[in-house]
């Protein structure tokens, strides 16, 4: 489609506003039957394939397969922007994702636009936590607001990151491998899955099922930390190794 095949009014907008349009046209009365018969839950399936294909654009892909799938990504985020728009009780728009997501990074970022003084990409990351945590303040352990339905081990790094930021997981919890880079570390994992696959084991069941009991221990950590007591003289987390 191009800017003269739109409909009056759409050519003179941005590239963006003429996407949300377009979106917006597709779902309205006499515009594509499918597209109105969508739901955010119908949709997720598509947003999970979309995300892997950026994913795999980003690792391997050319310029314009990395634009295209930039694209794809954007597109389900105004499509179910869109809905919101138009279902009871959601009632926003793509307007208001953008002016939520501002607010949002303006708040995490005062070394920015207020006067704290964050001077390194470490002393940032070392910060963001407390950012996050004034924003929800509702939340009481350190694994709040991780999605458990990540690939586990997306998961697992996500919780030994958290962990380790508060200090419930010690540096010697370390697997003792001599492993110094990824180029190392892709064929011991494969590795692994492939003596799980050959006794028929589900390498991705057994590493959540081992999450589910990590997340369990950092968790009486906190409670034994709340109430007093030193987590290093109780006993800092480990792994098994």
């Amino acid at each position: 489609m191009t800017s003269s095949d739109l409909p009056t009014g759409l050519a003179s907008a941005s590239s963006l506003d003429e996407l949300v349009r377009v979106v917006a046209l597709l779902r309205a009365p006499g515009g594509c039957p499918w597209d109105a018969e969508q739901t955010h839950e119908s949709l997720v399936q598509y947003l999970t394939e979309e995300t892997h294909e950026l994913i795999e654009a980003i690792e391997s892909g050319s310029r314009d397969e990395l634009l295209e799938e930039l694209g794809d990504v954007l597109y389900q985020v105004i499509f179910h922007a869109d809905l919101a728009a138009h279902t009871p009780g959601e009632g926003f728009d793509i307007q208001d994702v953008a002016a939520q997501m501002t607010a949002k990074m303006v708040g995490r970022h005062p070394h920015v636009f207020g006067d704290v003084n964050l001077e390194t990409a470490d002393d940032v990351a070392l910060a963001w936590d407390d950012f996050k945590a004034a924003e929800k303040p509702s939340r009481t352990s350190v694994l709040d607001g991780i999605p458990q339905g990540m690939p586990a081990l997306a998961l697992a790094d996500k919780v030994l990151g958290r962990a380790q930021k508060i200090g419930l997981l010690g540096s010697e919890a370390a697997f003792p491998l001599p492993i110094e880079s990824e180029d190392q570390l892709g064929p011991l994992l494969l590795a692994i899955v492939s003596a799980a696959k050959s006794q028929g084991l589900d390498s991705e069941r057994a590493l959540r099922t081992a999450l589910r009991g990590l997340q369990d221990e950092i968790r009486e950590a906190e409670t034994t930390d709340a109430r007093g007591i030193d987590v290093a003289d109780a006993g800092i987390i480990g792994l098994p190794g």
